[in-house]
Order: C-alpha cells, then sequence, then structure tokens
C-alpha cells in the first residue's frame, strides 16, 4: 500500500503521471494499492483561517512542546472514547521548541551546525508539519486500515511516497507511529530556504525576512490574484521543472483551480511565513527515527531549488552515514518534479523501492 504526499502550494493531482504509471507498468504480477491525499489547506481540503477554533483544536504543535500546556486532541480522543484505541500507537514526544547544535548539510555537499532550530510557526498556524504529519497518520488509520479490513481483515504498513516539503510531513508521520509504515520514498526533499536556519546571517537578516512575511499577509492579496493566472503560473513552473514540454494546460489547470478557492491564499501566505519546524537532516538523524523503516532519496539533477551536493550528502550527514538513508539517486535532465517529468523513470526506482522491502531485491 502506497500513500503518496505532494509538494509546495499543490495537491494530490500533481500524481495523476505517475499514479497512471504504476498501473501500467508493472509486468510482475503485483498489485498496489495507491491513496493520495490533499494536505490541510492544499488541493481541495478545507482551508480555515489559522485562528479558526476548530483548526487550533487540530493543530500538530499542541501538546508538542515542553514548554506549552496544550493537548493533542488526539490524546483527548483517546482518553474520553475506547473507539480512539486503534490510534493508540501515538508516541507525542515533547520536545524543546528549540533545538541546538543540530548537524545539517550545505549547498556545496558540506556539513555544519545549526546554533538554532526554531520548531513553533511563529504564527501559531495549523498548517505545519506536525499537523500534516498526524493527517497522513489519520488517513492511514481511518482510511486506508478501514479499507484493507474491509478487503482482507488485516492492516498491512504503508510505505510513503513524498516530494518536496512533503518530506517533513511525511518524516514527521513516521517519527510519530513508526509502526504503520514500512519506508519512505523521497522525491526531491526541500531544504526550506527561508526557514531561519537556512537564512545566511539570520540574526541580522531575519527581522528584514519577517516585515516581508507580515507585508504580504496584510497587503499581498491583490498581488496573489495577479499572480494566479494560467498564463503566470505557466511562468512560474518554467522555474523548477527541467522538462518544460510536461507543462501542459492540464498541470496548470490541476495546479491553479485549488489555489482560487476561498482561503487558499491565507494558507499560502501562512506557508511562506513559516521560517521554522523541522528539516530532513534533523529528523532523519532524531534518535527515535526507527532503524528498520528505509529511506530511499531520488532528486533531479537539475532541480534549482535542490542543491544536489546537499542531497547527495545526506546519507553522510545523519549519524554519520549511520541513519535511515540507504540510498540517493540522481536523475540527469529532471528538476523539482522529476514524478510529474519522468513519471516512467520514478516509478521503475519506486519499483526497485517496492522490492527491497519485499526482500525481492
Amino acid at each position: 500500500t502506497l500513500l503518496l504526499i505532494h509538494g509546495l502550494f499543490v495537491n494530490s493531482d500533481h500524481w495523476r503521471k505517475m499514479l497512471t504509471g504504476l498501473q501500467n507498468s508493472d509486468d510482475s504480477g503485483k498489485t498496489y494499492r495507491v491513496y493520495a491525499l490533499d494536505l490541510l489547506g492544499s488541493g481541495w481540503s478545507s482551508k480555515p483561517f489559522r485562528d479558526d477554533p476548530t483548526a487550533q483544536s487540530i493543530n500538530g504543535e499542541n501538546g508538542r512542546f515542553v514548554d506549552c500546556d496544550s493537548t493533542c486532541y488526539r490524546e483527548q480522543q483517546q482518553s474520553t472514547s475506547s473507539s480512539s484505541a486503534t490510534k493508540s500507537n501515538l508516541r507525542k514526544i515533547r520536545s524543546a521548541p528549540i533545538l541546538e547544535n543540530v548537524p545539517l548539510g550545505t549547498a556545496a555537499g558540506g556539513n555544519r551546525l545549526a546554533t538554532s532550530l526554531e520548531l513553533r510557526h511563529p504564527l501559531k498556524s495549523p498548517y505545519n508539519f506536525y499537523t500534516w504529519g498526524e493527517q497522513i497518520a489519520d488517513f492511514t488509520h481511518d482510511v486506508i486500515h478501514n479499507d484493507n479490513n474491509k478487503d482482507s481483515g488485516e492492516n498491512s504498513k504503508v510505505t510513503l511516497v513524498a516530494n518536496s516539503i512533503g518530506t517533513m510531513s511525511a518524516l514527521q508521520s513516521i517519527l510519530d507511529e513508526p509502526t504503520l509504515y514500512d519506508g519512505c520514498f523521497v522525491i526531491n526533499p526541500n531544504f526550506r530556504e527561508l526557514h531561519m536556519a537556512e537564512v545566511p546571517l539570520s540574526p541580522l537578516a531575519m527581522p528584514l525576512v519577517r516585515q516581508i512575511q507580515s507585508l504580504l499577509r496584510t497587503k499581498g492579496h491583490g498581488l496573489f490574484e495577479s499572480l494566479a493566472t494560467p498564463e503566470i503560473v505557466t511562468e512560474i513552473l518554467k522555474e523548477p521543472y527541467a522538462v518544460t514540454d510536461a507543462i501542459d494546460e492540464e498541470l496548470v489547470e490541476v495546479l491553479l483551480n485549488p489555489l482560487l478557492t476561498k482561503g487558499a491564499d491565507e494558507v499560502v501566505f501562512d506557508t511562506l511565513s513559516y521560517s521554522a519546524g523541522p528539516l530532513p537532516e534533523q529528523q532523519l538523524s532524531d534518535s527515535a527515527f526507527p532503524g528498520d523503516i528505509p529511506v530511499w532519496v531520488v532528486y533531479g539533477e537539475d532541480d534549482p531549488w535542490t542543491p544536489s551536493g546537499r542531497v547527495e550528502n545526506l546519507a553522510k550527514v545523519c549519524n554519520n552515514g549511520d541513519g535511515p538513508v540507504e540510498r540517493v539517486l540522481g536523475l540527469e535532465g529532471a528538476g523539482h518534479c522529476p514524478h510529474d517529468e519522468v513519471p516512467e523513470r520514478v516509478n521503475e526506482l519506486l519499483s526497485q523501492f517496492l522490492d527491497r522491502l519485499d526482500g525481492t531485491n
């Protein structure tokens, strides 16, 4: 069973080519059940305002940090209802809201220590990797396991496939509920250039970045509307896409239409203001990350947003090469979205990963 996790400002339809390829390409007789979901605030999912009480009640940062008195909604459910027993594997480990001396990579493929890594969303927005990680786990419990029980009565483990910033959501879900998953196939991880741990001269630069983020939230709606047109979106996609032939009317339509729904602009601005939260190296180096859940990383070598040197060094940064990252594979001629640019090549590597999980390769 596969669960596909989309990237920044896109949605589950971004996987449409890969889904078709998985359906048509396997000659081994194996069958896969494949799901793709819209994360909260993306695609056709709900997009409540960040201060909405319901949105705040499911904020994944609730009960997450040692200095907060909030409670995770799932912990509340478990304490009041026996129907939540199937989610008893939840282990929200409280951590400090700011981590110190975190090993990260550099664009050139080197190593560095981030003296400070802020995990909490500066706006206390529910649009964060902890919320999305919990949504992935909830989807696994409530949808995938429900379907499995109808068909076979068994809850098989799920393989996560994630692109871009979907990587952090997937890895966080594994950290929270490792018994649900058997592997993670990452496509072009995003290292979040606007994270305060990534911004050069952060103590000096972040006040200016915060001002720009605030200005966008208060005055940027007109700019958003002017950019949310098929012509502009087509031009924007030419930056991350190395295979520009993949940018067609269908792609523009499936990405743009959900961005025109009510609340989408607020989610975009909240996400652009999210200069905090977990980073891939930090998650993969976490002592809580299970050693029996392998991670493969595939990336487009012509991706302007994901430095190839940093991706290639990912395994070494994580626990000095003794972490969960087993393979890092570059795809020549592909950009930030290989699953949409060269889906047949990505599906071939995904099939190899699934064979590895099955013990047949």
